[in-house]
């Protein structure tokens, strides 16, 4: 789908989504499309000719003298010959082959008239190569065993320690090589003009979303229970992020409203035990945006080890797409940085590999230790973006590296960093939930990281990270990858849960109607819940999942759903054995690792409920503001009176502890939407 900017008025009439241009580069109603190339910079690259080198080591034996004459022997291993080394040359990729996207300019006809239009073409950059002579070694030594006797003298013997051996020892000493090339700043930018030369809409229109329909207000005594799966991905809010950013109103599928509210830290009430690992937070709020409804939040805040110690040792393949699509400075350049911060928090006990995947795939570093940084570093950084996108391949040899240097009681994981750009082997979504789903069964997590815009697959992205025991996150900026990889390391990484359901059962006697503010994507069948052959979400160590009921009391003057013309069945209970219970909340989920589900239930009652939102929580306050920033967003017509004033309004009000400055940072994207709305 074309995703439409900000420029003048409503989006034309025209149906855009899978329209082909006429001769003219027309697209209807008098419009012309025009494709506006993106500016060009130089960046400055060091290219590894040559990595770390080996050498052979002499360590000679080592004895001790012993008072007294001992006979006997002891094994001593000879080297007769040295290591045999050969010389070999080289071919070193200097700067590798590349795709370049140019504008072809339309061509006219002598009359005027249009003989091609302008389009656009992909030229391959060829690769820069030099030869480079180096020795290695041909034929390793080879000990010979010999039987030596002890030696005497003047009465004392000398017992052997330690033998003779060779041993290898790396030199680091690598050749490095800077080149220069140039790399687009942005992606291509296209303009639709009106016969007049002006602008009507301009978009990048690659950028493919999932698109669903919002949650439904639903009646108690019809449909009391609601069940879905928890969601603690975070993408949706930086991608909304980056549009604002860039003076652009983000699409409308691309906000899923679960997403923006679990992007932050809510500082809930925390478990005090890791056999227990999941604290419910309850609060019952008037709603700011519809005086008749209430707003149920409720926050399951996960258990955090009290230190790194605490965390069992990683083995994370770095699945790295360098296909042509990722050649953008907020692509693949900024993809090494983030995976520089990740680096950081691994240590020895930690395994590292790499695999590539554009046109082809391989495996460009084996397991490594995480705290051989040079080495991770050495493989990361010589990968240049280029031609088409094997991700089938790709997917498919992590997931065996992933398998092959499986820790037991560690956290094995795939991390795929991609444009979600699937052009090669599978590309359909259905495809990789099925294929990611058998993968599933190996213990291997799947967490999905997505850069760049204008090409950005997040649709199927969110099909990877969904059914791959894992989470999506989009990172546009170095600030959102130390957030990622470094403040939410353990949430990020770390799993203290697999498949956590919620669902929540309302009382018809009080609850009129409701409806569950996002989750769209994540809701479940009533027997999910109970069927641990069901999969949900994962979460991670120290994370929370937050999520918000509107709901409509019995009594209230507004009815969204018409009742039953011949009625509903009467409750089966007692009106007053559960007369101060809102409804009831059951959580289940299972250890890492585990077949058997457990179960953590908490009932919603009149105790939690606050007269006013601002005498409630400030997780309540924050969680309710950043509910009215994401229904803005996606543009919600039961808040479509709701001002964005009034929404900045909540924030400021709710604001609460922000040490890291996320909070004031949505309130300056509030800024931003509401100045898009105001032109």
């Amino acid at each position: 789908s074309i995703s439409y900017g900000a420029i003048g008025g409503p989006p034309p009439p025209v149906a855009l989504r899978a329209q082909v241009l006429d001769s003219s580069g027309s697209v209807g109603n008098g419009r012309t499309l025009v494709i506006v190339p993106p500016e060009y910079e130089t960046i400055t690259e060091t290219v590894i000719l040559q990595n770390d080198t080996v050498e052979y080591v002499e360590i000679p034996a080592e004895y001790e003298w012993v008072e007294g004459e001992i006979e006997g022997f002891t094994t001593e291993f000879i080297y007769p010959t040295d290591p045999e080394l050969e010389e070999i040359t080289e071919t070193v990729v200097l700067q590798a082959e590349s795709v370049e996207t140019i504008i072809v300019p339309a061509k006219f006809n002598l009359d005027g008239s249009v003989a091609s239009p302008a389009r656009i073409e992909e030229r391959v950059v060829p690769a820069v190569t030099t030869q480079q002579t180096r020795q290695v070694v041909k034929r390793s030594v080879t000990a010979v065993e010999k039987k030596v006797p002890y030696l005497i003298k003047d009465g004392r013997t000398r017992l052997p320690l330690r033998p003779e051996q060779v041993v290898e020892k790396i030199v680091r000493n690598p050749t490095t090589h800077e080149v220069q090339r140039r790399v687009p700043k942005g992606d291509p930018i296209y303009v639709i003009k009106n016969d007049k030369d002006e602008i009507l809409r301009q978009f990048a229109n690659q950028d493919e979303y999932e698109t669903f329909v919002s949650n439904p207000y639903k009646r108690a005594s019809e449909t009391p229970v609601s069940t879905f799966s928890s969601d603690v991905d975070t993408a949706s809010y930086s991608v909304a992020r980056n549009y604002l950013t860039d003076k652009r109103r983000p699409p409308k599928d691309a906000i899923r409203i679960e997403e923006i509210l679990n992007y932050f830290d809510y500082d809930y009430d925390k478990p005090i035990s890791k056999d227990d690992p999941f604290e419910p937070n309850l609060a019952i709020v008037p709603s700011p945006w519809n005086e008749e409804t209430k707003l149920v939040h409720i926050g399951i805040q996960g258990y955090l080890p009290p230190s790194d110690t605490e965390r069992p040792p990683m083995n994370l393949v770095f699945l790295i797409d360098t296909s042509g699509s990722m050649n953008n400075t907020k692509k693949l350049p900024l993809l090494k940085e983030s995976f520089s911060i990740l680096l950081d928090q691994l240590n020895e006990d930690d395994r590292v590999s790499i695999v590539t995947y554009g046109p082809v795939m391989e495996t460009v570093l084996v397991p490594t230790p995480g705290d051989r940084h040079d080495a991770i570093k050495a493989a990361i950084e010589p990968l240049h973006a280029k031609g088409g996108t094997n991700g089938e391949a790709g997917l498919q040899q992590a997931y065996r590296v992933a398998e092959q240097s499986f820790i037991k009681d560690g956290t094995n994981r795939v991390i795929l960093a991609t444009d979600g750009d699937f052009n090669i082997g599978i590309s359909d979504p259905d495809e990789l939930k099925s294929y990611i789903e058998e993968k599933r069964e190996t213990d291997v997590y799947l967490s999905v990281l997505g850069f760049g815009q204008g090409n950005l697959k997040d649709n199927k992205m969110q099909a990877l990270a969904q059914n791959g025991n894992g989470a999506a996150y989009y990172i546009d900026t170095l600030k959102e990858a130390k957030k990622v990889f470094g403040t939410d390391f353990q949430k990020s990484l770390v799993p203290i849960a697999d498949d956590l359901k919620l669902q929540v059962e309302f009382n018809p006697n009080l609850i009129s109607e409701y409806r569950l503010l996002g989750y769209e994507t994540r809701a479940l069948q009533r027997q999910d819940f109970n069927n641990d052959k069901v999969d949900a979400g994962d979460i991670g160590a120290g994370h929370s999942v937050t999520a918000i009921y509107e709901v409509l009391p019995i009594g209230a003057q507004t009815n969204f759903v018409d009742p039953l013309r011949y009625g509903n069945t009467p409750p089966a209970i007692s009106v007053s054995e559960f007369a101060n219970e809102y409804g009831f909340l059951k959580i289940r989920y299972k250890a890492p690792g585990e077949d058997k589900s457990k179960l953590v239930t908490a009932p919603i009652t009149t105790d939690h409920e606050y007269r006013a939102l601002s005498k409630s929580p400030s997780a309540t306050q924050w969680a309710v503001a950043v509910g009215g920033y994401a229904l803005t967003l996606r543009e919600d017509h039961f808040t479509d009176e709701f001002l964005l004033a009034n929404v900045k309004n909540l924030a400021h009000k709710g604001m609460g502890k922000d040490p890291y400055g996320y909070r004031a940072e949505m309130v300056e994207l509030i800024d931003k939407l509401e100045a898009l709305e105001i032109e």
